[in-house]
């Protein structure tokens, strides 16, 4: 007896969580788009209804929401918010690409191991904010970006792909981090392609 003819990989739907121009989540629709990652984009979703990427993202077709965090009471209540409007899309993964709000606990769990964002620095230095100022002033030779996976613990999840980008003489922050930024693009479609090619547990 023969074995059925299997179809191709299922593509993985994701949904990107942006807060402004949403570079790297234009790379990533580039790559879906392409083929090079075999995943679609859902939705893309700001906190802020005036970034930048939400018209970028309508300009490429995809579907676009915004949920203005400055509206609520609580970073719980946005949470919630969020939450319900994902829970909609339902996607195999969400993709933090610069995406300024911390999630909370409650949330982080509902989608644990299936919430990836990308750092900009060698993690576990400098998580959080102002990571290529801090790593000038410690005399550092190398910064760099991190793809994570989120935890309830900032910037803390399992690194899943890194690059690393010299600090030149007399570079400030902007400098390097223009730098940084065109190797994230690609870093992060990789780290992407590992993801949607693993099977869920």
């Amino acid at each position: 007896m023969t074995k059925p003819v299997t179809g191709q990989q299922k593509r993985k739907k994701l949904a990107i969580l942006i807060s402004g121009r949403g570079s790297n989540m234009l790379a990533i629709a580039d790559a879906c788009a392409s083929g090079e990652l075999q995943a679609d984009i859902a939705l893309v979703l700001s906190n802020r209804p005036d970034a930048p990427g939400l018209e970028f993202a309508k300009t490429k077709g995809i579907a676009t929401e915004a949920i203005d965090h400055t509206t609520f009471t609580s970073r719980a209540n946005f949470d919630a918010e969020l939450q319900k409007r994902l829970e909609l899309v339902n996607p195999d993964w969400i993709v933090l690409a610069g995406f300024m709000r911390i999630l909370g606990s409650v949330f982080v769990e509902r989608w644990e191991g299936r919430i990836i964002n990308i750092h900009p620095s060698l993690l576990p230095l400098y998580p959080g904010l102002d990571t290529h100022a801090r790593a000038i002033a410690a005399g550092d030779s190398e910064a760099g970006a991190s793809v994570h996976l989120v935890t309830s613990e900032l910037d803390a999840g399992p690194v899943l792909a890194q690059v690393r980008v010299p600090i030149l003489s007399g570079d400030t922050p902007l400098e390097l981090a223009q730098r940084v930024i065109t190797h994230e693009h690609t870093l992060y479609v990789t780290a992407l392609k590992h993801c949607v090619n693993t099977p869920f547990d």
